[in-house]
């Protein structure tokens, strides 16, 4: 009787584990996207036999043996596009970003070679060598236009800190580089990062939106910032009233946001205002001038929502004081980062359901799922 009971529990237990982790925030506001629940395995991992000739070094390397994390999305043809940063591992950890596909947002094929990666351009300066450590093609994100084309925004990181870089396709794997997201302006240079599109819902799929008269992202990694376009390429951020740029977000003491608050995937523009992704960081022993949320471990990437005036996307409303999304399964804390990532860069609609993309552990691509609330948009 005993090894019957105690078989039962341990299948118990294992059924326990498999299960999707649903969002452990308090009830969300009617503002908010979700609740989001996290699919129990990776929707990606690393490949240790893909192939790539580097054209800067001239050879053949495994570029996604050791991480993949960090991945954009969009909706196309009826599928879920995924472009994700990848690693060859220990001793090279030049970023490049590969290509995977999927027509049910959970399995995907995969190219065997990146479609964006440093190369022999214009660009070289800025994204490295190849092998240096920190160089390449770093955290992508995605916005697509009404008119099909999509932009990647990127950090350009070849040591010496972020740069950030912008590129342009109608197909998602040939790109043209732009340069720099703010080229022409005073921000050229400016090592800056993580750049979130804001879109809207049409027709069942996300689009970039105007706003009177532009479009808008959101960006910035220790506060949030603003930039405005107009022809989808060339961004000029929004400055204060001293030709310093606009601060309309800070991290919070006491919060699961005390250290970062990165911009995370597209923003929503919706009935309720504009519904603007964040990855926060926790405090922990680098910035003892923090304090954290004491229920989340030291150090971890948690998800965050803010709301923004839809016709003021500088104005500040509100957010939410518990993440909608924290790494919940051992492998969102296994990798190379051990304090755990549950890092949101990308965000499709797709067949009426979110699909919510993470970096986990900074190791593995995985997903997140909520229903589409049509009432919101």
């Amino acid at each position: 009787m005993k090894i019957y009971i105690s078989l039962a529990c341990l299948a118990l237990t294992i059924l326990a584990h498999a299960q999707p982790a649903e969002t452990t925030a308090k009830a969300l506001p009617d503002w908010a996207i979700g609740p989001f629940t996290q699919a129990p395995e990776p929707v990606i991992k690393p490949n240790p036999q893909s192939v790539f000739h580097c054209p800067i070094q001239d050879k053949a390397i495994n570029w996604e043996k050791s991480w993949v994390y960090n991945p954009a999305a969009v909706a196309r043809n009826g599928k879920i596009i995924v472009l994700y940063r990848a690693q060859q591992g220990p001793g090279n950890t030049c970023s490049r970003v590969g290509y995977a596909e999927s027509q049910d947002g959970f399995h995907f094929t995969r190219d065997p070679v990146p479609v964006f990666y440093p190369a022999n351009d214009d660009q070289k300066s800025f994204e490295g060598n190849g092998i240096e450590k920190f160089g390449g093609c770093e955290d992508p994100r995605l916005a697509e236009s009404p008119d099909g084309v999509y932009i990647l925004t990127y950090n350009q990181r070849p040591g010496a800190g972020p740069h950030q870089g912008i590129a342009s396709s109608r197909d998602l794997k040939n790109w043209t580089k732009h340069g720099s997201v703010f080229e022409g302006t005073k921000w050229t240079n400016a090592k800056v990062k993580s750049f979130a599109v804001v879109h809207e819902v049409k027709d069942g799929k996300l689009v970039a939106a105007k706003i009177n008269g532009s479009y808008w992202l959101y960006f910035g990694t220790r506060a949030v910032y603003v930039a405005t376009s107009q022809d989808f390429i060339h961004w000029k951020p929004v400055e204060d009233g001293h030709g310093n740029l606009l601060t309309v977000m800070t991290p919070r003491n006491g919060f699961f946001d005390s250290v970062l608050t990165e911009i995370g995937p597209q923003s929503i523009l919706t009935k309720k205002g504009i519904v603007v992704f964040y990855n926060g960081k926790n405090a922990d022993q680098k910035h003892e001038d923090k304090i954290g949320d004491s229920s989340i471990p030291k150090g971890m990437y948690c998800g965050g929502q803010a709301l923004f005036d839809a016709k003021d996307p500088t104005h500040y409303i509100s957010r939410l004081d518990t993440p909608y999304i924290k790494p919940s399964f051992p492998w969102e804390t296994g990798g190379l980062y051990k304090a755990g990532t549950t890092f949101t860069e990308g965000l499709v609609l797709f067949k009426d359901k979110w699909f919510m993309y993470f970096g986990a552990s900074d190791a593995f691509v995985g997903v997140a799922t909520a229903p589409w609330n049509s009432a919101q948009e």
